[in-house]
C-alpha cells in the first residue's frame, strides 16, 4: 500500500508525505520534528520511514524543521546548489546543513530509490521557488506549492499527472477588503507572489485531462480565504468542463494542520 498525507499546508507550515513499503519521503518541512513524527504516527506511519527530503524554496514556513528532520532521521536533502546556497544562510538552517546536501540539477530528471524526479522552477518571491514532479513507482505528483503565476512549462508535468498538489492562496474580494497594509497585498497578488483561487481554477482548466485522479488545493490563506470559497471556485471551473466531483476525480482542500491521507 501506498500513501499520500498532507501533514500540514499553510502559513504555519508545510509539509507532505509519500510512502510504500520500499521507501518513503517528505516535500518540505516547515513543522519540527515532534509534530512531524507526531502527526504521521497518528496516521499509522513511522518517521523513521522517511529516507529524504525535498525542498521548494526558503521561506520559513517551509523549512523551518529542516535541520532537526534532516539531522534526527540522518536522511539527505535534494535540492537545486542555487537553493542549498541559500538554505546555507537561512537562520532556520545554517551551513551546518551541509552534509546532508544532496544537489538536483534544475530540469534534469534523475532517479533516487527507485523515484523518479524532475524540479522546475516557478515564479515566487524566494531566493528560488521550485515545483516538483514525482513519480513514485508508477503514480506521478506534481507539487507547485507556491507560486504567483504558472509558467507554461509547468503544464507538461500537469498533463502527466495522476495528482495535483497546487496552491490556491487568496479570494481577491477578500484580500483587497482586508487589513493587510497595500504593499504586502500588491505582493501577494503580483506575479512573485500567490496564486488566488480565479488563478488557481484557470489552471486546473488548463491541466486537467482524463488520467488526473486529483486535485488538491493547498496553503490556503487563514485571513485571505476558506475552504469552500477555494473549493468552490475550482469545482466550478471542473463542472464548466462537464466533471463531475467525486464521480470523475477528487477534489480536496488541504487542512492547515490536520492530516489529509489518499492511500494509492
Amino acid at each position: 500500500m501506498a500513501r499520500f498525507l498532507s501533514v500540514s499546508s499553510g502559513s504555519n507550515g508545510n509539509c507532505y508525505y509519500i510512502g510504500n513499503e520500499r521507501t518513503a519521503l517528505i516535500v518540505d518541512a516547515g513543522i519540527g520534528f515532534r509534530t512531524l513524527k507526531s502527526r504521521l504516527a497518528g496516521a499509522g506511519v513511522d518517521v523513521s520511514s522517511v529516507e529524504m527530503v525535498f525542498v521548494t524554496h526558503d521561506h520559513a514556513d517551509h523549512v523551518r524543521g529542516l535541520a532537526s528532520v534532516a539531522q534526527k532521521l540522518s536522511v539527505p536533502v535534494f535540492t537545486t546548489a542555487r537553493l542549498h546556497d541559500a538554505l546555507s544562510r537561512n537562520r532556520y538552517v545554517g551551513p551546518d546543513f551541509a552534509g546532508s546536501r544532496r544537489v538536483l540539477r534544475p530540469g534534469f530528471e534523475t532517479v533516487i530509490r527507485g523515484v523518479r524526479c524532475v524540479n522546475f522552477e516557478v515564479p515566487h518571491d524566494a531566493s528560488q521557488t521550485l515545483g516538483y514532479f514525482l513519480d513514485f513507482f508508477g503514480t506521478r505528483f506534481v507539487f507547485m506549492t507556491d507560486l504567483g503565476r504558472v509558467p507554461e512549462y509547468a503544464y507538461r508535468y500537469c498533463a502527466e499527472a495522476d495528482y495535483v498538489i497546487i496552491e490556491s492562496n487568496y479570494d481577491v474580494d477578500m484580500l483587497m477588503r482586508g487589513p493587510y497594509p497595500p504593499d504586502l497585498k500588491y505582493r501577494i497578488i503580483g506575479d512573485n507572489g500567490h496564486l488566488s483561487n480565479d488563478d488557481c481554477a484557470a489552471a486546473v482548466r488548463r491541466f486537467w485531462h482524463p488520467g488526473l485522479k486529483g486535485i488538491f488545493l493547498c496553503h490556503l490563506s487563514k485571513d485571505n480565504n476558506t475552504p469552500s470559497l477555494a473549493f468552490a471556485s475550482t469545482f466550478r471551473a471542473l463542472g464548466s468542463m462537464g466533471l463531475s466531483v467525486p464521480g470523475d476525480l477528487q477534489l480536496v482542500c488541504l487542512p492547515r494542520s490536520e492530516v489529509f491521507s489518499l492511500e494509492f
